[in-house]
């Protein structure tokens, strides 16, 4: 499995995204390919060397991954990246639950492990033109979401503890088994 687990910060908070949050712009892009076992970072003018390592991945993993960042990132994607089969992990836990947890709480109860900042802090790094830093936070979260990710697949369940309640949430990351796409947008011809 060419699998990729992802993760974007973007250039100002969601609240400046007004109601519609594609209208945002990426800071960086963070992901960790199972295929190398190597995380990367990209940041907008970097784009096209993320391309194709996305187009030719079986599945994207991430956390809020359909309705954050997948809208996002296919403002700049030359087609649908939403073609690409995903598993966002948030919207997992809503289905089972039928309310939305926090990455950081989710990781805290599940690992142990809490997230490094929040993304308002990842926008002030950008600003401030930070970017090793912001890197560095980008793919703590993407290490946090693999982490969950393994911790699922394993265990069959993952676990989350927020102000108001606290549980387990059983889960089946196995993806299904006719799941393929193709794409070459990006590629040379």
């Amino acid at each position: 499995m060419k699998e990729i687990v992802l993760d974007i910060e973007t250039q100002t908070g969601v609240s400046a995204g007004g109601r519609n949050n594609r209208d945002m712009k990426i800071s960086l892009v963070g992901i960790y390919r199972y295929e190398t076992d190597t995380y990367e970072a990209f940041l907008e003018n970097e784009f096209i060397n993320l391309w194709p390592i996305l187009e030719h991945s079986t599945r994207i993993i991430g956390y809020n991954l359909d309705y954050f960042d997948m809208p996002i990132l296919n403002n700049y994607y030359p087609g649908d990246i939403t073609k690409i089969p995903t598993l966002d992990i948030m919207d997992v836990i809503y289905k089972v639950l039928g309310f939305r947890v926090k990455l950081d709480d989710v990781a805290k109860a599940t690992l142990d492990v809490g997230k490094s900042g929040t993304g308002l802090q990842a926008v002030t790094l950008f600003n401030e033109g930070r970017i090793e830093e912001l890197k560095d936070y980008c793919l703590q979260d993407v290490r946090l979401t693999r982490d969950i990710y393994e911790y699922g697949k394993q265990n069959g369940k993952i676990f989350y503890e927020s102000k108001m309640s606290k549980g387990e949430v059983k889960v089946d990351f196995t993806p299904p088994e006719n799941q393929t796409h193709s794409m070459n947008l990006t590629l040379p011809i």
